[in-house]
This record gives structure tokens, sequence and C-alpha cells, in this order.
């Protein structure tokens, strides 16, 4: 049998350890990138390695979530962030330049490649035909000193498409039939690869935003061929030299294989408050809507934006409606002024917002106390917009639209009638506006020795965790429910992201809208464990989710189950992450039990943790879904002591 694109692309990146799904293979890592708000704690942790520059081909550091200036913590940050990059050899994209996947995908993307990006939403980049990878900060520190990189093989999905978008369909409509399909944890451990004559016809930016959101289902990541339509677009950044057919063997061997006819798809909607709870929109109760956001690293290319445009083109933003826009990067805001779309806008009432991811993250225009807000982003957690009141529906640009003049759901069909055809007229650019000049390329080497990093004082500490012990007694500071996000643990908004480089401050709101007391009452238990429930730190990348409980004492979080990347996340910081034998076990367990492990460094090698509540007087077991190499991380304390031994190790060679 042939082989996927995935394990093509894998094994020429390979290093050592196992191909077989669900084990762990060691892999070159090419390119990287951070975004600010998460960024300062990668950066620091490089400082802390040692090294002189980076090791990778292409490290960039994007300037672009939060460009909401409400004080100095933020402009502190971005100096910090623009001074360690010419000191380490890394690009800096300015703010103002766009959003980090857009513009990556872009100016430095290259099909065959591998990327890692502190960023849940990297596997955008797929939609060149490159294995693009979420991943914590801490990885990505790690993949810029050029160490091979652990991986759990994944998994490879053949997803057939066929047919195509009706007029007034978006590629949101696909990715949202797939979450409807896997669920929000289903993909986890999957790479969905998408191939068939509907992928062929599915341009770069429709088929990023189909990348983009695959996150939403726990998956490692999604790939499109690199195929005459990537190369199309390349030409058209004006680097077709960087262009390399990239493409499955034509009797590819998958491990499961799903079917999506793209001509019967529908207008779909995402309803409160999880991405997979995924409808028809013409069945959606007809609610009033306050707020239209539409933008994005999910949808606001060119396409996406024009054909929003077409739809409110010589009507009006209902005056109960607060309509937003955010373009995905400068290139795109230039083109669509350039073509007229701009002005459709506004002459609609629509407001346009800076060039930056901005709402999606609750930086802005958080909604109304108990407001119905719709959004082309990709998530609706309870508390993502920035209000835990609010609730929040996923839907294309169109229908955004759409929705926006009529005050309540309707699509674009609805506004157009037969004449939604046009929408079916709208092509990406047969040349882009290159302009490069928001990108500060890294210094030379000798240049860069002479840079000073420059910290103000919002620029803390990285917090270093202790090495578990062989006897631990703690309490459970918090039982959590299921689906427990990353925002759930470390809030978005302006004000909390500005914070993030301060763990001592940041650490203050830690699960500030879950459980407001939770701060307080971990730091004075001194240590202690937290109990989750299924699918326990899904959504963001953000590290500080682990971070932040580190800080406060938490040696261990046990859950049900744990998504992947904050699961790496805890490993790098120094948190156990232990998975319950027997799910029924949850249910015996109370916040403030006190549990007791006893030979616990004995007991992590075997996998198998036994862990006695003190206060019920009973036992009960905990494994850990660790690899080998995973394993040693947990056992000197986190990444950042296993990595700089390691080094040490390979100096002294």
């Amino acid at each position: 049998m042939g082989k996927s694109l995935t394990r093509k692309i894998i094994e020429s990146h390979y290093v050592s350890g196992s191909m077989t799904p669900g084990e762990e293979v060691f892999i070159k890592v090419d390119q990287t990138l951070t975004h600010d708000i998460n960024a300062v704690m990668t950066y620091l942790a490089f400082e802390a390695i040692g090294l002189d520059r980076i090791r990778t081909e292409c490290s960039v550091s994007y300037l672009d979530h939060n460009l909401l200036y409400v004080d100095n913590k933020t402009p502190d940050d971005h100096i910090y962030l623009q001074s360690a990059a010419k000191r380490f050899g890394v690009h800096v994209s300015r703010p103002g330049n766009g959003i980090c996947h857009a513009v990556h995908v872009a100016r430095f993307g290259i099909p065959g490649k591998i990327s890692m990006g502190g960023d849940s939403h990297t596997p955008h980049g797929g939609a060149i035909g490159m294995l693009c990878i979420g991943v914590g900060g801490m990885d990505v520190a790690t993949a810029m000193t050029g160490v091979p990189m652990r991986l759990t093989m994944p998994r490879v999905v053949k997803v057939n498409l066929t047919g195509s978008l009706k007029p007034g369909c978006n590629p949101k409509e696909v990715i949202l039939k797939m979450l409807q399909l896997v669920t929000i944890k289903g993909g986890l451990g999957n790479v969905y690869e998408y191939v068939g004559p509907g992928a062929a016809a599915l341009e770069v930016p429709a088929r990023a935003t189909i990348a983009n959101m695959g996150a939403e289902m726990g998956a490692t990541t999604s790939i499109f061929p690199a195929d005459a339509q990537v190369k199309k677009f390349m030409t058209a950044q004006g680097r077709g030299d960087k262009y390399v057919e990239m493409l499955p063997d034509e009797d590819a061997e998958y491990d499961e294989c799903i079917d999506i006819n793209l001509s019967e798809l529908e207008p779909l909607i995402s309803c409160p408050h999880q991405p997979d709870n995924v409808i028809p929109l013409k069945d959606a109760e007809k609610k009033r809507v306050q707020q239209v956001f539409i933008g994005s690293c999910t949808n606001a290319s060119y396409t996406d934006i024009a054909k929003a445009a077409l739809v409110f083109n010589g009507r009006h933003v209902n005056e109960d409606v607060s309509c937003t826009c955010a373009i995905a990067s400068k290139q795109t805001y230039r083109e669509l002024l350039r073509d007229g779309y701009i002005d459709m806008l506004l002459a609609a009432g629509v407001r346009i917002l800076e060039i930056a991811c901005g709402p999606c993250c609750a930086i802005g225009q958080t909604p109304a106390t108990d407001g119905v807000a719709v959004r082309t982003s990709n998530r609706n957690f309870k508390g993502r917009a920035g209000n835990p009141t609010a609730k929040i529906y996923l839907v294309s640009p169109e229908s955004a639209a759409a929705t926006a003049i009529v005050g309540t759901f309707a699509t674009a069909e609805d506004i157009l009638g037969d004449n939604v055809k046009i929408l079916g007229d709208i092509k990406e650019p047969d040349q882009y506006l290159v302009d490069d000049s928001m990108i500060i390329p890294p210094l030379s080497e000798e240049e860069a020795k002479k840079v000073e990093i420059v910290r103000g004082p919002n620029i803390k500490f990285l917090p270093v965790p202790e090495a578990p012990t062989q006897y631990l007694c703690a309490p459970i500071s918090l039982k959590g429910r299921d689906n427990i996000s990353t925002d759930d643990i470390t809030p978005a908004s302006a004000e909390f992201s500005s914070m993030r480089s301060n763990i001592p401050l940041m650490s203050q709101y830690c699960y500030h809208r879950y459980d407001p007391e939770f701060a307080a009452r971990a730091k004075a238990m001194g240590k202690s464990i937290i109990i989750g429930g299924e699918n326990y730190g899904q959504g963001s990348s953000r590290e500080h989710a682990a971070i932040n409980p580190m800080y406060l004492g938490v040696k261990a979080v046990i859950a049900k189950s744990i998504a992947r990347i904050h699961k790496g996340n805890l490993v790098n910081h120094g948190v156990i992450p232990m998975l319950f034998e027997d799910p029924a076990d949850y249910d015996r367990l109370d916040q403030n039990d006190e549990l007791e492990f006893e030979n616990l460094l004995d007991q992590i090698p075997t996998r198998s943790i036994l862990i006695k509540d003190k206060t019920k007087d009973f036992t009960f077991r905990a494994r850990l879904d660790l690899t080998d190499n995973e394993i040693a991380v947990v056992l000197s304390g986190g990444q950042l002591s296993f990595l700089k031994k390691q080094l040490a190790a390979e100096a002294a060679k």
C-alpha cells in the first residue's frame, strides 16, 4: 500500500522512535511561530537554556493578538519580544501586519516542512501541504534549540471531499460538519488529511479555514495536498520558487475514511457553548442578536470578506446590532480596499477593527449581559468572548452578514435570493499585493550578539518547578466538570492577556471566572491536586493554564481525559497529568479531600499510581498516559530542567 502525505512528511523528518500510531516518534522541526500573549514565556525559556541563536530554519515572532494597549504591560511585552527576536535570530511581524497564521502561510510557509507554533490554530498551515502542529510555548523554545521534538505518532484519517460548495455555503460549513461528526474530543491522536476532487477545487484560504478549525476536534493537525492550488497561491504571493509538490500516493493507506459531499452541505451554525454543538442554521431558534463579528484567523481571507461585503451591498446593519470586521492581514486589507469591498462594508454600517485577533480572544468587543453574539471565529466556550453570561454562535461570513442585516440568524440566500449565485464568482486575487515592510528580518550573528534585551517592569521571571518527591500528601484544591477549557483556567481579555508575562500577577486570576476563590485557596494549601472530568484543558494552547496552577502549588491533575496540548504543557511545567483508571472514582472525590501518594518516584515509571483518599479512607488508581520521554521530563521536574541536562550531555560528547 502507498503512503499518506502525513506519513511521508513525518518519515522525511524522522530522527528516532516508532512510526506506529500511538507510539512516540522524534522529528526534526523546520519552523516555529509564536504570538505576543503567549510568547514571553517562550523567549524567557529560550534565554534560560543559554543558546546564542535559534537552530531552526525559520522562526517568527508575531505581534498580533493584543494590540489594545490598556496600560504599559502589552507595550512592555512587545518591546521585550522584538528585542529578544533580534538577539536570537528570529523574524518579527510587527503590529498591524496581520494575524500570525494568515501571514505565516502567505510569507513563510513551504510545502513538506514541519512547523510547531505556540497557538492551537497553527494547523492553519496545513492548507499548503505543511505539517503544522500547535504546542505550548516551552515546546516552541525546545524546537528552537534544534533538538528533535517528541510527537505521538498519529493515526491518519482520510477525508474524501466530493462535489462543490453551493453559493452561500462556505468552507466553514465543512469544518462545522466535521465537528458534528467527530466531536470536540473525537479527533485526539489523529491527523485529518483532506483529499478528493472537492478538496482539489478549494483555494488555499478556503482550505485554511478547514485546517485551522480542525483544532476544535482535538486533532494533532489537518493537512491538504500541495497541488496546483498551492502552486497558484504561492506564485501569486511571489514565492513560486518555494513551491514543492506534496501528494499522497494514489493507493495511500489510511486508518479511517470520512466521506463528505460538499454539494449536500447547507449553512450550519455552532450553538453555545461548544464548537461541536452544530445544527442547520435554518433550524436554529430565531433569537435576537446584539453583536456580529466577522473575522479571526479562521474566516478573514479576501474571499471571506468580499462575500460578506456583497451580502451587505446596498443594505444596512440592523439598528439593534453592533457589527464589526477584523481582516486577517494588511495585504488582504489593501486588496479589499482596492477592489471596493471595504467601502461596501462601511456604507452598510460595519465597523472596521484593527488588523489583529482581537475579539476572538476577548480583546475588545465583549458582548452585552446575556447577549447573543454571532461570530465567524473558531470557539464559543462560555466566557471565551469575555462575558460568561453571553451566548456565542459560530457561522460563516456570508451567514454573519445576513444575520447582521436581519437582526436574527439568517443565511446569504435569505438576503440575496436567486442572486446568491454571485457569491460563487468571488475568487482569490491572481496576484497578491506583496509588501513585507512590516516584517523585521533577523540580524547577522555578529550584530545580534550586541543587542540588549529590554525588560520593562511587567516582564517577570519564568517559574521553574521542583522535581517530584517520593512522598506527596496534598488536598484537592478544585474539582472541575467536563470540558474545562484553558479559557476557564486562564481567562482571556485585553486586561488578562496583558498579565501573561507576569506570573505572580496572572496567577492571582487562575480560574477567576470558573471559581473565583481558587487562587487564594490553592496558595493557602501550599501543595494541592486538581480533579477534572472529560477533556480537561481543551481549547487554546496557552501554557499559562499549566504555569499558573503550578506556581500556586498544584502538583498533579487527575482527570477522566486531558486535551493533547494541555497534557504536554502540564508535563513541561512539572504538573503530573494522571487519568482515572476507573472513571467512577471521580464521583467519590470531593474538594478538600486529602490525597496521599507513597513511593511516587517508584510508581511513576510503572505508569500506575496508587492513591489514598485519607479523608474518606479508600484507595484508587490513576494511570499515566505518557511516553518514556515524557516520564523522564516529569521525573526531571519539567522540560526546562530536562532540556538543559540533555544539551549539557550533548556538549560534553
